[in-house]
């Protein structure tokens, strides 16, 4: 049997109960999907110790893949408690122990408003745009949760708002509703739970950290020589220290792309042998989280290879990821034959919304051949080396 669940709002919000003669049948089309709807949605469920578990489990994979503090409502409908990246066998085992996962909740509490069998197709239309509407619950510093305290339930206002009203929740004496609203800011975030929905912007992008957990995976790469036996040097980033938090804290941390144009082991003897090279951009993504700020994320990422004493210039960018259409930077990168200079011209795509953090070129000398090298850029401190 479904259960209905009661929302009382403090502040400008309806009574909702399917027990009402005057409810107005439950219709998709009339839903928004907003951020707003859908956190008032949540905040009038009966959210529990397994439900906390779920959302926690969740955010908590998605930190150890490398993403934010993240449960995109793809997962939470489809596979509970998978955090993004999750591979397929891990996410649905992990589906699997949960007796009444919040999918459960919500799909109770929508068939309970639709009330007919005619509302069943549009109750499932609903969780199908839910499902693909990019949303997600976003927990900063859930890693500081102390296990039992129900969150604040927000949403991002957009228009880079640092503060905005969220529900308080309460389940006692059986009677379960929203009790208070209350404003929240990211000092907020830090002292109690709060669930942000907003909206997902990097479960497309693998980060750095999936693909390089040790120097181990790249060691075979370190130590190639030429035919002459010469050593043969590449060209890494080591480590990223974010300097700054990029976005309001609704948005959540900060995905910034490191790009690399190069002519990868350029050996060119005489003018006629340019054309046998063409220059590459190498890029990753790392995504730092806003209470890592000064935290050395350390990696192995190697951005050129066989780095010829003939590579004179290197283009450099990085940006921090703010979505809008692709544009490109128009930039060169050069090399050198005989005392002379000659550039390839590259095209290196980045967004139009992205915060540019630093670009330009960078010179072979600024690299030192068996030494790492620190660097600022922008609110950004990378190591390099070439080794």
């Amino acid at each position: 049997m479904k259960t209905c669940y009661v929302t009382s709002l403090i502040a400008a919000f309806l009574l909702l109960s399917c027990s009402s003669k005057n409810d107005v049948p439950f219709r998709a089309s009339e839903q928004s999907s907003s951020r707003r709807d859908l956190a008032l949605m949540l905040a009038s469920l009966p959210i529990g110790a397994e439900q906390m578990d779920e959302v926690y489990d969740a955010v908590s994979s998605s930190i150890s893949n490398g993403y934010d503090e993240e449960y995109m409502m793809c997962d939470l409908l489809t596979l509970p408690g998978a955090g993004v990246g999750d591979n397929a066998t891990k996410a649905a085992a992990k589906a699997a122990s949960y007796r009444n996962p919040i999918r459960n909740l919500i799909e109770d509490y929508l068939a309970c408003k639709a009330g007919t069998k005619a509302g069943a197709a549009d109750v499932q239309a609903y969780l199908d745009g839910l499902r693909d509407s990019g949303m997600q619950i976003y927990w900063p510093y859930a890693e500081e949760w102390d296990g039992k305290t129900l969150p604040l339930i927000t949403f991002d206002p957009g228009l880079d708002a640092d503060a905005n009203y969220g529900y308080v929740i309460d389940g006692d004496n059986g009677a379960y509703m929203v009790t208070d609203s209350v404003l929240v800011d990211e000092r907020t975030a830090k002292t109690r739970p709060v669930w942000v929905i907003n909206n997902n912007d990097d479960s497309g992008y693998v980060p750095l950290s999936s693909y390089f957990k040790s120097k181990a995976l790249l060691d075979d790469l370190d130590d190639e020589d030429d035919d002459s036996g010469a050593r043969k040097y590449n060209l890494y980033i080591k480590d990223f220290t974010m300097l700054r938090n990029y976005d309001t804290w609704f948005a959540g941390g900060s995905e910034f792309w490191v790009k690399v144009g190069a002519v990868n082991a350029f050996y060119a003897g005489t003018e006629d042998e340019l054309h046998n090279y063409t220059p590459s951009v190498t890029d990753f993504i790392v995504v730092v989280k806003r209470s890592e700020i000064g935290v050395k994320k350390t990696f192995n990422a190697l951005m050129v290879t066989d780095f010829s004493d003939q590579l004179d210039k290197l283009a450099f960018l990085i940006t921090e990821d703010d979505g809008g259409t692709i544009t490109t930077w128009k930039c060169s990168t050069t090399v050198k034959i005989k005392s002379k200079t000659w550039g390839f011209d590259l095209e290196i795509p980045l967004h139009q919304y992205d915060d540019i953090v630093w670009r330009g070129q960078l010179g072979s000398s600024y690299f030192t051949k068996g030494k790492e090298i620190e660097g600022r850029f922008g609110d950004v401190m990378l190591t390099f080396a070439l080794e």
